[in-house]
């Protein structure tokens, strides 16, 4: 694996991990009233599209960071979502 490909894969895990709190504190108390609806929808939208260009280009680490961040995202718009 080259550096490049190798701070891919770190930036993507740290950003990736960086949500995992988040998802489950919210779904621990069953509550995101602090957390817009606006920005995890566009959040998802931009993850998407990160996720499309990754594919596209063949770069695994975005592939893979932007896959589960997806993820995370979903299911925390998911708590929003049901727990309003």
């Amino acid at each position: 694996m080259d550096t490049i490909t190798l701070v891919g894969f770190i930036a993507g895990t740290l950003t990736t991990v960086a949500y995992v709190p988040q998802v489950i504190r919210s779904w621990q108390l069953k509550e995101t009233k602090d957390i817009s609806l606006s920005m995890l929808v566009l959040y998802a939208v931009g993850v998407s599209l990160w996720f499309v260009y990754g594919v596209w280009t063949g770069a695994l680490p975005i592939i893979a960071a932007n896959g589960i961040s997806l993820v995370l995202i979903l299911v925390l718009l998911g708590i929003k979502l049901r727990y309003r």
